[in-house]
């Protein structure tokens, strides 16, 4: 088995290689002044099963490029097995057309990637998991919830939080399985409440969404707002805000994903968010970090999913 990376993930594939008690195999990335990329493998690997690790994050179509040009690439080098290993999977959340003549982005890339010779594709927390449905070749779903839950507890016992005074919350309609998900890992059972903030998004405008309810009760409650990404933070704050409204006396979030835009950060440290749990699918650029973000890493689930499958 032979692990090469993108230019979007080579420090977290390093992490990831050193997990493994190996090394990234050689490959040589060259970009040229007009944007145009060329990949080239600098090892033998005929006869093996290859994984390129990279996210598709911003720039989500520059580094997308980047993997079909890995495939094609091992392909010519007559590799065995070519698989996709997607921290961050760009494009999922434009998943169904919203709007009369609108693509669906996420159908085009699956196809792609199918196309131009990958053989599996696994990734993190998906917006959606009905997408898995839209891929013919085999793909394998993972979840970054057990580090993050994990980290969660560590610093509400820290703050000596009664896990009694606890509620998961998750900030729209579409993210209650995912945030049930969480909760089974954060309390270690099935039986526990959900609170659910009903969210309005502007389709003509993007990243405008407004918190319009709330389901459940959080007065007198810490809660954790659970999501597979965030961007602009505006679908976080706002269910926050509503929390706090309603009487929830402490708010921190467990995102998987921090697919920032310009700002979002201060947005999120500006705000009654007391803490922001995320993990490193994505590389935070300069500028990004913020002193109420924990990041843990997920190198080791992807050296434990790699050990176990290949």
């Amino acid at each position: 088995m032979k692990l090469f990376s993108t230019t979007a993930s080579q420090k977290l594939s390093e992490e990831v290689a050193k997990t493994l008690g190996t090394t990234l195999a050689q490959s040589e990335i060259i970009r040229f002044d007009n944007s145009e990329v060329r990949v080239r493998i600098n090892e033998d690997v005929s006869r093996e099963t290859c994984i390129v690790l990279g996210s598709s994050s911003n720039p989500t179509d520059t580094h997308l490029m980047e993997l079909f040009f890995f495939a094609d690439a091992l392909a010519r080098g007559e590799a065995e097995k070519v698989i996709a290993f997607m921290p961050y999977f760009g494009y999922a959340r434009q998943n169904i057309q919203h709007r009369t003549g609108e693509n669906v982005s996420v159908n085009v890339v699956i196809r792609i990637l199918e196309t131009v010779g990958f053989d599996e594709v696994t990734t993190f927390e998906l917006h959606d998991e009905a997408i898995a449905g839209v891929f013919t070749t085999p793909f394998t779903h993972l979840s970054a919830f057990s580090l993050l839950s994990e980290e969660c507890k560590k610093y509400l016992v820290e703050k000596e939080v009664d896990e009694n005074s606890i509620m998961i919350a998750s900030p729209d309609q579409g993210g209650v399985e995912r945030a049930r998900s969480f909760g089974k890992d954060f309390f270690g059972k099935d039986d526990f409440e959900i609170i659910v903030i009903e969210k309005n998004r502007d389709q003509d405008h993007k990243h405008v969404s407004t918190a319009v309810d709330l389901y459940g009760d959080v007065s007198g409650k810490t809660v954790i707002l659970v999501d597979d990404v965030t961007t602009s933070g505006g679908t976080l704050i706002n269910a926050a805000n509503l929390c706090k409204e309603r009487g929830a006396t402490g708010i921190i979030a467990a995102v998987t994903h921090h697919d920032f835009g310009p700002g979002t950060g201060q947005r999120i440290q500006d705000s009654i968010i007391e803490a922001f749990f995320t993990t490193d699918t994505i590389v935070l650029k300069d500028g990004q970090s913020f002193d109420k973000l924990h990041e843990v890493s997920v190198a080791p689930l992807i050296a434990k999913y790699i050990q176990s499958h290949f």
